[in-house]
């Protein structure tokens, strides 16, 4: 999925994806995007731990990225977020989250992610759904 467009609509707002640290990716299939996030000070819980929130956040927000490279002309918001981590990330790893589009209908989107560390392990799936809704007039 081309995302550039995207991308840089996110460089010059101010945001969570960016406090973050979120990169996105395009991908070649039209269907999947990804996004990496270093594991840092600014998403890790006391203990040196990627925070569940932020794994959270980073789905969210990939899955949002793709719902607007799907739909252009319209906005979308996250109106289901639900996942399960199965692995610690300790800072200084990165994550990759690969957003996989499981259904597309006109004003509702799913995606599934999946979020690995370095080394490739399976550490959060997450289901993500958004609302797909045309953009208030100003």
């Amino acid at each position: 999925m081309d995302i550039e467009k995207q991308k840089e609509i996110i460089k010059t707002q101010d945001g969570l994806s960016n406090t973050l640290g979120m990169e996105f990716l395009s991908t070649p299939e039209e269907d999947t995007l990804m996004a990496r996030m270093k594991v840092n000070g600014l998403n890790r819980q006391p203990f040196g731990f990627l925070s569940g929130g932020a794994s959270l956040a980073l789905a969210e927000n990939v899955a949002g990225v793709g719902s607007m490279a799907l739909c252009p002309d319209r906005i979308s918001v996250g109106i289901n977020v639900s996942g399960s981590h199965l692995k610690a990330v300790m800072e200084g790893d990165v994550v990759t989250a690969y957003a996989k589009l499981q259904f597309k209908g006109r004003t509702l989107h799913e995606w599934q992610v999946d979020i690995r560390n370095r080394k490739g392990e399976l550490i959060s799936t997450v289901h993500v759904t958004n609302y797909v809704i045309s953009q208030r007039k100003k």
